[in-house]
């Protein structure tokens, strides 16, 4: 047999703290609704009602017929439904865990490289404070290499000797699009 409702499951006040602002009336209809029928339901007695067949089997003249009534007042079983979606919304759930669980390592993960990035950054001189060789300790990729890779003043990619423009590389020139 189901077992019996004594109070809503729902917590409502962490719901609501879930909720929009603007879907706050829908959820104070759809708590409305959920408390009236949960008012309908423990207005009605667990069980049906105790009969004294004893009592109808003298006031009632025709023989057997207070017996028959009798067992298929008894025979009378409510089928409760069978819950189907219980395990459906478990395995939701787990899947929705393991997602979760996977975004914090995930999560957890960037949090410490950007912590050490932090750190790194932390750990290093003042800009204003550092020397063209400090900088190049620090920033070997950023910093100017004039034995290893010279360049010319103002040392920007534009002035370059080997510069190629983007916007001229991928678009075709139009005197070859003519012939």
């Amino acid at each position: 047999m189901a077992k019996r409702i004594s109070q809503s499951a729902v917590n409502w006040a962490a719901l609501a703290e879930r909720v929009p602002a603007e879907q706050k009336a829908h959820l104070a209809a759809f708590k409305i609704k959920s408390d009236n029928y949960l008012r309908r339901v423990l207005a009605n007695p667990p069980e049906p009602p105790k009969i004294n067949w004893a009592v109808y089997k003298q006031a009632v003249p025709i023989p057997g017929m207070v017996d028959t009534f009798q067992k298929q007042y008894e025979a009378l079983k409510i089928p409760y439904p069978a819950d189907t979606q219980t395990a459906l919304v478990e395995s939701q759930w787990n899947q929705v865990k393991n997602a979760i669980d996977a975004f914090i390592q995930e999560s957890n993960a960037n949090i410490a490289s950007y912590q050490k990035e932090i750190n790194a950054t932390k750990a290093l001189l003042p800009y204003d404070q550092m020397t063209m060789e400090d900088f190049y300790d620090a920033h070997p990729d950023l910093a100017l290499d004039p034995i290893k890779k010279p360049t010319f003043w103002p040392h920007t990619p534009e002035e370059q000797l080997d510069y190629v423009d983007p916007e001229k590389q991928t678009q075709p020139t139009t005197a070859a699009a003519a012939h």
